[in-house]
């Protein structure tokens, strides 16, 4: 009895404090309950006191203000601030500089989804929508990037105009200035759709609207700065650069050499105060056709002729000077990996600049690198996600239609497992790439400089595109590697390293920004202690300190009871309103990893303070926690406002397990490197008490969504949605629309392609050649004399969309392919093969094939018929595991009584126009006349068949839009 009731006092004491925690009383309440708690505790069990006794003894020297201060407040803060690394001003610029959003929600460790339900979903205006359908569409089509990249090595005079006239360069300039005015969504609209024609154009219209002047004018330019250059930036009469990076200075920005110097000087004329600038800048975009440089450097002012003897070093700063200006030189170019957009170098020496043209004049002297911070989100945030989601989605819809119209071991090689798992990838990747830029410019729009979140969307946009674009080239092989002007996929290759490395490099965005500038400004008290910590009055910060010290307790152990209750019965149920079935359980699973990771967070906050600084691998692994946190909550917005299909939530569902995924593995390897390996143990079994709980998608689900990744129309809504995100086009001689041109032709006559494709596996019928079989269909009456042309003009269509470019011996020009299956050269395809066998078999008395068998084949519709599975070929046969690819009418399938009837319907004939038609006139008259007299005959081709066939004009069967089939149906 005794034992019993001193283990009911220590579960009551442990509840109560467990209670306190995820009640986060505060201290003095908190205090006060424990204090009772004991007491209580003691009456039932006086051994409970075992445990009572520390704790009453703890919550005393909490509620003892001296004794708390001289016992733990003190003790830590000289600890902390010993271990802390001293920080610049530089630094402590650059870790205050930008806001949160959402991103702070989720670091914190308990997401508030009523925030997030009531966030704008991010939309275009009218103005906004007609600008991308008019003025970028007319851009795309002036655009050509084999003619770019490998021969003008520039956007050609007539798009140079087009971007300058029609305010490319002035989106972020507000109207009374005469920019556009865009909104951050609409930016990346645009510059999505023009990087899917041409990367180089993107590039072109990207900087300007990204780290450049006019952004940082608009934010921080005087009146008079803004009334000089914002109007002729907004109309192209001015083209802007800015002039970071340098030789010296990389990644680490902040370590620019170059110097402006406080001195007297003559300009226009006058002595004037003004600055000795010396800078050399490297990869500067734009710089070669600059008219205004934006120039970041150091300022100092040894002289203290500013009115401040003990101020000398001011630190980084930002000017604009004329391109034209004395001294300034904007070098030759340099040649970013083939890409041939504008870039090269920036020099000056002595060369002397008014105060004036310092952005915002002398008041802003020294804050440059903040500037730059809070500019470079539109960058990171925009534009860079923006080329790579429009990488992704271009890559998406051309290898899916590879993947459709490709066949080997004859069946599409989009039906193979093993593509099925890069595909897959493929889909999913894209899909959140989409997801992501709608959350990313949801907080954009709402204004403010979400330093933390821009890092992330820089990052994990385009290394998420290499992966995709990567797999691309996996899938397309021999087609993506030879270059040329048919090549879809060598472009987009070509640019990852460049979207890799601008803006930050991908290494150090991720091993250092995403975590350290979140830690700062994401977490509710750290940065206050911090400056506290670095505080030269130590005794008023001491105070300070012990109040912000205690709330920061309190919200770690808040966090760790969160992480520890949901580590058995799950997270938090917490959810927007509009969750479902299908997304409520993943709200779950972010409300316990949210809080998994703030008191992971902390714990590696509290015990490595400054060295997690130098502790990258550790600091990375958090970044992929956090941002992966947010890109679930950007799938799981972005399906809310989809289509909600069974295909949608295929992209979704595999998108959302990667994420949750990727986090639990990153929790792993952190707990398993930490160097602490009592704190990681004991924070791994509070956040993962049963151990790992996620796994990657299922074979099953790959398998699904390989498949709807060849799928269009309502069978792949994403898909026919993403050709409103890019400029789409089915044009048969366009780089990416000769691939989709033969898609769409096979979408419309896939199954009459299947059915015959599959009889011509089973060897139904005579010949060498493909022209051959279709021949010997139709005159066996398998096919009409119409499909039979179909056939052969989208046998035509696929092989032209699979031939790689061939070049002269130089390589400096593309070669003109012939293709041998176009109609007009399909007679020269038919061979006498049939006729030879027969003779032969006469000759030798061995009785005939019997056409009569073809004939019942086709007849009773035994192409892909259900037959032993030992007669089975390709993805018909049970034992490959590959789907059957749909089903289709023959001729003897369409005599009933309902075909007749409706073929006999004169009020819906249209004699006159197929009397004109070429297409029908054609069929009926020439091609199999033509072609089977070919091949029963054993006629050569002649120059008059040649002839025939020119004169007869037949034209590929033309794409029909889903409208024009629409208005067909009506006619």
């Amino acid at each position: 009895m005794a034992i019993g009731l001193f283990i009911l006092a220590v579960v009551i004491q442990l509840a109560v404090v467990l209670a306190i925690f995820l009640l986060s009383l505060s201290r003095v309440t908190g205090s006060i309950v424990a204090l009772v708690t004991v007491i209580v505790t003691a009456m039932i069990s006086p051994w409970s006191l075992i445990l009572g006794i520390p704790l009453a003894l703890l919550c005393l020297v909490l509620l003892i203000s001296p004794l708390r201060q001289s016992l733990i407040t003190k003790p830590v803060y000289k600890a902390l601030g010993g271990a802390m690394p001293s920080m610049s001003d530089t630094e402590r610029e650059a870790l205050d500089a930008g806001t949160s959003w959402w991103e702070k929600e989720l670091f914190m460790g308990a997401p508030n989804w009523d925030t997030f339900a009531n966030y704008p979903y991010p939309q275009l205006s009218e103005e906004e929508q007609s600008f991308i359908d008019n003025e970028v569409e007319t851009l795309c089509v002036m655009l050509d990037e084999w003619q770019i990249q490998h021969k003008d090595k520039d956007l050609s005079p007539e798009a140079w105009q087009f971007i300058k006239s029609n305010g490319f360069l002035g989106l972020i300039i507000p109207k009374e200035f005469g920019g556009l005015e865009f909104s951050s969504y609409a930016q990346s609209r645009v510059m999505s759709k023009i990087a899917s024609r041409s990367p180089t154009a993107a590039v072109t219209c990207m900087v300007p609207n990204s780290l450049g002047p006019g952004e940082l004018l608009m934010h921080y330019g005087t009146e008079e700065q803004k009334q000089r250059w914002l109007p002729g930036l907004a109309k192209g009469d001015e083209v802007p650069c800015f002039g970071l990076t340098g030789p010296e200075a990389g990644s680490d920005a902040g370590a620019i050499p170059d110097t402006g110097v406080v001195c007297y000087g003559v300009h226009e004329g006058e002595q004037v105060l003004g600055l000795r600038m010396n800078f050399s800048k490297r990869w500067i975009t734009l710089a070669p056709i600059a008219t205004v440089v934006g120039l970041a450097f150091k300022m100092h002012d040894p002289e203290g002729l500013l009115g401040n003897p003990e101020k000398t070093d001011y630190g980084i700063t930002c000017a604009l000077v004329p391109a034209d200006h004395e001294g300034v030189i904007t070098g030759p170019r340099h040649n970013p990996i083939g890409s041939p957009f504008m870039n090269g170098t920036v020099d000056g020496k002595d060369v002397f600049i008014p105060l004036d043209y310092i952005i915002g004049g002398v008041e802003n002297a020294g804050r440059g690198w903040r500037m730059l911070m809070e500019c470079l989100g539109v960058g990171r945030g925009i534009s860079l996600p923006a080329l790579s989601t429009s990488a992704s989605e271009m890559t998406y819809l051309s290898v899916g239609a590879f993947a459709k119209v490709r066949e080997q071991f004859k069946i599409s090689v989009g039906k193979f497992e093993g593509v099925k798992g890069a595909t897959s990838r493929m889909a999913s990747n894209t899909y959140m790439l989409e997801a992501f830029r709608h959350l990313v410019t949801c907080g954009l729009n709402q204004g403010g400089t979400p330093s933390v979140m821009t890092a992330m969307a820089k990052y994990y946009a385009t290394e998420t595109m290499r992966s995709v674009v990567n797999d691309g080239m996996d899938v397309v092989g021999g087609r993506a590697v030879q270059m040329g002007p048919r090549n879809f996929l060598a472009t987009p290759y070509q640019a990852i390293p460049v979207s890799i490395t601008v803006e930050g490099a991908n290494i150090l965005t991720r091993s250092l920004m995403i975590f350290g500038q979140g830690a700062m400004r994401c977490h509710p008290y750290l940065f206050d202690e911090l400056q506290l910590l670095q505080s030269e009055d130590k005794a008023a910060a001491t105070k300070k300190f012990d109040t912000l010290f205690f709330k920061h307790l309190g919200y770690t152990f808040n966090r760790g009871a969160k992480a520890f209750v949901a580590g058995y019965v799950g997270g938090s149920n917490d959810a927007p309103n509009f969750a479902d079935a299908f997304t409520r359980p993943y709200y779950k699973h972010i409300n316990r990893l949210s809080a998994s990771f703030a008191l992971t967070a902390d714990m590696a906050l509290g015990l490595l303070a400054g060295d997690l600084k130098r502790k990258e691998m550790l600091s990375g692994r958090l970044a992929d926690i956090h941002s992966h946190l947010f890109i679930a909550t950007a799938i799981l917005q972005f399906y809310e406002h989809g289509s909600k299909s069974e295909s949608e939530r295929l992209h979704a569902e595999v998108a959302l397990q990667t994420s949750l995924y990727t986090i639990q593995e990153a929790f792993v390897s952190f707990f398993a490197n930490f160097p602490n390996r009592m704190a990681a143990n004991v924070v791994s079994f509070v956040t993962f008490p049963s151990g790992r709980i996620f796994t990657p998608a299922s074979d099953e689900l790959k398998r699904q969504l390989g498949d709807t990744f060849m799928d269009d129309f309502a069978a792949n809504p994403f898909r026919d949605y993403l050709k409103t995100m890019v400029h789409y086009n089915t044009d048969v001689d366009d780089v990416t629309g000769r691939m989709e041109h033969a898609y769409q032709t096979l979408v419309e006559i896939e199954p009459l392609w299947q059915k015959f494709k599959k009889a011509e596996h089973k060897d139904s019928f005579e010949g060498l050649t493909f022209e051959d079989h279709v021949v010997h269909a139709s005159q066996n009456g398998g096919i009409t004399e119409e499909e039979a042309e179909v056939l052969i003009q989208y046998n035509a269509m696929r092989f032209d969309s699979l031939l790689t470019d061939t070049f002269d011996a130089h390589l400096s020009e593309a070669l003109e392919r012939d293709n041998p299956h176009a109609l007009e050269n399909a007679v020269h395809q038919l061979t006498d093969y049939a006729e030879l066998k027969r003779q032969a078999q006469s000759r030798n008395g061995i009785a005939a094939d019997s056409d009569a068998s073809a004939v019942d084949e086709l007849a009773t519709n035994k192409i892909g018929s259900t037959v032993d599975a030992d007669n089975h070929t390709g993805d018909a046969n049970p034992t490959h595991g590959y789907e059957s690819d749909g089903d289709v009418e023959l001729v003897s399938e369409q005599d009933t009584v309902e075909e007749v009837n409706s073929q006999t319907d004169f009020e819906e004939s249209k004699p006159e126009v197929e009397a004109l038609d070429h297409r029908h006139r054609d069929a009926e008259s020439h091609l199999n006349e033509r072609m089977g007299n070919n091949h029963n005959r054993h006629i050569a081709p002649s120059d008059e068949m040649n002839t025939e066939a020119s004169d007869n004009d037949i034209k590929p069967l033309e794409r029909q839009s889903p409208s024009a089939r629409e208005e067909d149906d009506k006619i």
